[in-house]
């Protein structure tokens, strides 16, 4: 099966993501750039209507993403795209991907179709170069948390709230300025925040939002620690 006709927009402007990425950070981000990165992989997963048609999306279109275990060294508590480094076994990028995203949320790798590969990303913060690989499931398989040691949340995040201008913001933290947005009980920022920003602009679903809205990072993670607190309440 093809993609569906509404991320099409998306698939035909990829290389504004990449150049959009490269970009990110400006001179103190290259200067922290790793000497010798290591290879890793993230997997984009789109659902949604496959019959829907135009250039938006339809209401049920979704993107996976986990959030880390808050009990974690490094990044922990951070929202991300399926994924992590390549190992040995691992055949090539969309493979690391694929396996990350099952060992991750237990996703089935056959429910997805892969669409596009980005060229990798240096994450200076972590050390690793990252390839993003995009990927669509007409008929998604069910996914959630697998340790809870590694991994403290699972969802698919609709497309309407990473595009809702009342869901986003920027956040700083030192020398660090980036997109930000308030994801249902998850706060999405970084590279992850900075690749879905790239993608949403990229696509032309962006709606004008206020760039000017800048919140400290300590802030908007105790206002998402809060919402998570009530969503899980809710789930009860």
């Amino acid at each position: 099966m093809s993609a569906p006709q509404w991320l099409d927009p998306l698939l035909g402007n990829l290389g504004d993501v990449a150049d959009e990425l490269r970009l990110r950070g400006g001179a103190v981000a290259a200067l922290q750039r790793a000497k010798h990165p290591r290879p890793a992989s993230v997997l984009i997963l789109f659902d949604g209507d496959p019959g829907a048609s135009g250039a938006t999306p339809p209401e049920d279109a979704t993107v996976l993403l986990t959030q880390r275990a808050s009990a974690l060294r490094q990044h922990s508590g951070q929202v991300a795209f399926p994924g992590g480094k390549r190992d040995p076994g691992d055949a090539d990028d969309v493979a690391v991907a694929l396996r990350e995203a099952w060992e991750e949320t237990g996703l089935d790798p056959d429910s997805v179709e892969i669409l596009a590969e980005l060229d990798p990303i240096e994450v200076p913060v972590s050390g690793f170069r990252v390839v993003p690989v995009i990927g669509y499931a007409a008929r998604p398989s069910e996914v959630g948390v697998v340790d809870p040691g590694e991994t403290a949340l699972v969802r698919r995040v609709p497309l309407a709230e990473l595009i809702d201008p009342a869901h986003r913001f920027m956040v700083r933290k030192s020398f660090y300025r980036g997109p930000a947005f308030a994801a249902g009980p998850m706060l999405v920022w970084g590279f992850t925040g900075g690749l879905v920003n790239a993608l949403i602009r990229s696509a032309g679903w962006e709606r004008p939002w206020n760039t000017d809205d800048v919140r400290p990072l300590t802030d908007e993670v105790r206002a998402a620690a809060a919402r998570a607190a009530t969503w899980q309440e809710n789930a009860r």
